[in-house]
């Protein structure tokens, strides 16, 4: 395979898998400008003194409440951050507007509705509407004046969007379309006054329409009773010979998936970073109770399967961050680079999403897991108490449940990692066919059983190189054996997924260590190489089960020896005491009192 370091202006959607990047080329948290750092000061204040305070009253759907909350955000400018400055928006970069979600996601119902008026509520109009549209509705939902929410999701089509029967039927006069159909879970359904509603026209045309709260036809049910994020209003939506002026058709007749998909993959991203939000704040809850709460005459944070726990929480916190920030900023590359070349606002931002659609999938995958083991194991380590409602983890554990159902769901979104891979590749996208081959003729060669030690990071970017290796191999063999199959095939593939993921999440974090060590020097990064190494000692185990268990499910015989030769060469690593690098991880956040935000 290539062993090239590439700029990240020149590296494609997926190619990381089979090329090097430097780490001077990767963005890292630690390269937030002044401005950035002071939005997220902002949003955590904003998050402290107005959202916080108040959060059983959301729980609990007072009336008005949260629509007045975002109001106030929308003072502060934080519901237009990515909308253009003439469209009463901030007109931020993509990063700035990461940073938001983010920082605001750690609260709880209400990074929910911000959350969604923000991306699905707001962003199709943006990317797709006519400049009357735009002109129209954007001005209002950037200040909050305007909710915004998004009907997509159907009774009996949820994952598979496209077989929705809403249908949309031109008037005798021309003037409206009447839709008919039902909508459900339906986030900020409740008192949003403008909404994205999918139909098909004519039952065939799949298409998006802007329909307005007090559209004739237009109705919503209760609120739902819901195991978490109570707070955030999930409605159904009702089109009863809905009129819907002609005009307020979004985007194409019949090109309403180009508007989902692409929206997705930017909400994908973006709830990656408020679970990571909601991560950070559930670690800190979970660390500070370590350490008031007392069982045979110690606190509990002095106990070693405390501190493994607080470790594990903090590693995949650090990880996740730095895998998030890294994609967010290739996309904000693309973006320039889009619009450099005379494409226009939306097509720029949007060719910038689709370029990354990968990488968003992984992100929403891992970072919506990654929060739901910070929650379950804060849970743990309050224990009874834990379980209590007067504990605000109890909470965050109910409402980290959702994260790996909306957005598409996590088996939708592992599917869609290698299905997209191997289509680029088809296509010629992706040159995986070369990089396979040498992975091919590497298994016939003698194995280098070598430490490869021979300078700074040699034995971790060896590991990197050879998952990356681990993965050629197991689905260049998959598409090889299984042929057109492969999409039957679930299991296999979302075992290659996993492969993918970790080894993505490992080089991410091995380059983030990497920049900051030539930055600060190696004495001021123990904690982070702790991270690093770790993450990578525990992810080649990992590997190696996922490809054996895909492996297994479709060779036997010799290939099946000889393959699973190669992957047990391509996930060893050096020796590590891991335990040790765990403890003095924990060790820092306790002596901080939190994980830092």
């Amino acid at each position: 395979m290539s062993t090239t370091t590439e700029k990240k202006s020149s590296l494609k959607g997926g190619e990381w898998l089979i090329k090097e990047s430097s780490p001077f080329d990767v963005f890292i948290p630690e390269d937030f400008n002044e401005e950035q750092q002071m939005v997220k000061d902002m949003c955590t204040s904003f998050l402290d003194t107005e959202i916080l305070p108040v959060i059983e009253r959301i729980d609990k759907l007072e009336p008005g409440l949260m629509p007045s909350l975002m109001v106030k955000a929308g003072e502060l400018g934080l519901l237009g951050t990515s909308v253009p400055e003439n469209l009463g928006g901030l007109g931020k970069d993509f990063i700035t507007s990461t940073i938001v979600n983010e920082a605001l996601g750690g609260g709880f119902s209400f990074s929910v509705a911000l959350s969604a008026h923000t991306g699905i509520g707001t962003l199709p109009i943006l990317y797709f509407g006519t400049p009357e549209q735009k002109q129209k509705y954007i001005p209002k939902l950037a200040s909050g004046e305007w909710k915004g929410s998004y009907g997509l999701t159907e009774p009996n089509s949820g994952s598979d969007a496209l077989g929705a029967k809403t249908t949309a039927v031109l008037s005798g006069d021309g003037k409206h379309y009447i839709l008919n159909g039902q909508k459900c879970w339906i986030t900020n359904g409740g008192f949003a006054d403008v909404y994205t509603v999918f139909a098909k026209i004519d039952g065939e045309k799949f298409t998006a329409f802007i329909v307005e709260r007090g559209f004739e036809g237009f109705t919503q049910g209760q609120e739902e009773h819901k195991m978490g994020i109570k707070g955030s209003s999930t409605v159904q939506l009702y089109f009863q010979d809905c009129k819907v002026p002609v005009e307020n058709l979004l985007g194409e007749a019949g090109k309403g998936h180009v508007i989902a998909f692409n929206i997705l993959n930017i909400g994908r991203l973006k709830l990656c970073a408020a679970a990571l939000g909601g991560a950070k704040r559930a670690a800190t809850t979970s660390i500070q109770y370590a350490k008031t709460r007392e069982q045979f005459k110690t606190a509990i944070a002095n106990f070693g399967a405390i501190k493994n726990k607080i470790a594990e929480m903090a590693i995949k916190i650090w990880v996740a961050e730095t895998a998030l920030y890294r994609t967010a900023k290739w996309i904000d590359d693309k973006e320039i680079e889009l619009s450099a070349s005379g494409k226009p606002f939306n097509e720029a931002f949007l060719g910038g999403a689709e370029e990354y659609a990968i990488e968003c999938a992984i992100l929403k995958v891992f970072g919506s897991e990654a929060l739901d083991f910070v929650v379950d194991e804060g849970v743990q380590i309050h224990g009874g108490n834990g379980y209590s409602d007067e504990y605000i983890i109890s909470k965050a554990y109910r409402d980290s449940r959702i994260n790996r159902i909306y957005e598409g769901t996590n088996e939708i979104n592992r599917l869609l990692t290698v299905d997209m891979v191997l289509k680029r590749a088809m296509k010629g996208r992706l040159d995986l066919m070369g990089p396979a081959m040498a992975v091919s003729k590497e298994l016939m060669s003698i194995p280098d059983f070598g430490s490869g030690d021979d300078g700074p990071f040699a034995a971790e970017k060896k590991a990197i190189i050879n998952f990356k290796k681990a993965i050629l191999m197991t689905a260049g063999a998959a598409v090889q054996k299984l042929m057109m199959k492969l999409d039957s095939e679930q299991e296999i593939l979302m075992h290659i997924a996993d492969m993918s993921i970790e080894t993505f999440n490992a080089e991410s974090a091995l380059l983030r260590a990497m920049k900051l060590i030539d930055q600060r020097g190696e004495a001021s990064c123990q904690f982070e190489l702790d991270i690093v190494r770790s993450y990578i000692y525990d992810a080649a185990d990992h590997i190696n089960k996922f490809g054996k268990d895909a492996i297994n499910a479709f060779a036997d015989g010799d290939e099946q020896r000889m393959m699973l030769l190669g992957l047990k060469r391509f996930t060893k690593v050096n020796a590590f005491n891991n335990k040790e690098a765990k403890r003095r991880i924990a060790a820092k956040l306790i002596a901080d009192n939190k994980y830092p935000i």
